[in-house]
């Protein structure tokens, strides 16, 4: 009998595993998003923020608030938070691309390979996410896998979450080992509200390295810029057909 080969992997994990934490951390992530979409201002006339919700707003202009609020054990860190009320694209055109990929590319344009490697279930799934050579350096030569989970509230509200798994478990769902894998690479997601007619209010979420592996200013500055993506999210949207009325 022959030797059997030298293991190529440090582990696996199993679909049950996977499923569990994805599920947990997902709906976490879904009830952080509703709350952050959940203001006690009439986003209908005016974007605004409570006082007593920990949300400071950084700038208020033309239908667009950015915001942002203490995470973690100290106040260096932050979660970033913009609403914009879109007068000319309906929840149905906005939520095609609301989807980690349509986002990673807005992260940065080096992506050079994204594809979905498992669905946990009909609203649930794994994605891959790897950038090239010419991406900024936070995303350089690196692996993400994040899950992307969809889901549609009683009041028609549309809720989209993506994050990043650990890297340990990101790990066990390669063929081999791999270095180039980041785990807890951010947490964000949109929520989309239907307004009257064609429009609708997005609220998008994110918290970039919430493990705390990059520095602080670095980290805030980011997720400042990556908040403002739904600008040109907005642009893919008004691009997409919608069979119907959309109502």
């Amino acid at each position: 009998m022959t030797s059997p080969a030298p293991c190529s992997r440090s582990w696996s994990i199993s679909d049950d595993s996977l499923k569990r934490y994805v599920q947990f951390a997902s709906e976490s992530c879904i009830q952080e998003l509703l709350s952050a979409s959940d203001s006690n201002s009439d986003t209908r006339v005016g974007i605004g923020n409570n006082a007593n919700d920990g949300w400071k707003v950084l700038t208020l202009d033309n239908g667009v608030e950015i915001s942002k609020r203490r995470s973690g054990k100290t106040a260096s860190f932050h979660t970033f938070r913009s609403r914009w009320l879109l007068t000319s694209v309906s929840p149905q055109q906005f939520i095609t691309v609301a989807n980690a990929i349509d986002a990673a590319k807005q992260w940065d344009p080096d992506l050079v390979e994204a594809r979905y490697i498992k669905d946990l279930e009909d609203n649930l799934s794994i994605i891959r996410l790897k950038f090239g050579d010419n991406a900024k350096p936070l995303f350089r030569n690196r692996e993400f896998i994040v899950y992307e989970r969809r889901e549609t509230m009683e009041d028609g509200t549309l809720v989209v979450a993506v994050a990043s798994l650990p890297k340990e478990i990101a790990a066990g769902l390669q063929p081999k080992q791999n270095n180039a894998i980041r785990g807890l690479l951010l947490q964000s997601g949109w929520v989309v509200e239907k307004l009257e007619g064609d429009s609708c209010m997005v609220t998008y979420v994110v918290q970039l390295d919430p493990a705390g592996w990059m520095p602080r200013c670095f980290v805030n500055r980011l997720n400042n810029r990556l908040v403002m993506i739904i600008e040109n999210l907005k642009k893919l949207a008004q691009a997409c057909p919608i069979d119907g009325d959309g109502g």
